[in-house]
């Protein structure tokens, strides 16, 4: 199984330029590659990141989650979703 670069892109883009709030993933089968399913919008909420999920299929994400901490500090973190 291999990751196609577009997959390995648009994580970076999430990870680096917060061009993304997140990214599902799926393989391919035909290729035998991980592909980027859909992106959400840097403004997106939870619930489109969930709406965004199959109901019957395996699907992995990856979503930022931001938060404040107990002292005040704005903080991400990147958490990565088996579907």
């Amino acid at each position: 199984m291999d990751v196609a670069d577009q997959s390995r892109t648009t994580f970076h883009e999430l990870q680096r330029k917060k061009t993304h709030r997140y990214v599902v993933f799926k393989i391919d089968e035909a290729k035998k590659e991980v592909v980027v399913e859909k992106t959400g919008n840097p403004a997106g909420r939870y619930d489109d990141f969930l709406a965004s999920l199959p109901d019957n299929d395996c699907r992995y994400a990856v979503y930022d989650f931001d938060f404040v901490t107990s002292e005040n500090c704005q903080k991400s973190k990147i958490f990565f979703v088996v579907w």
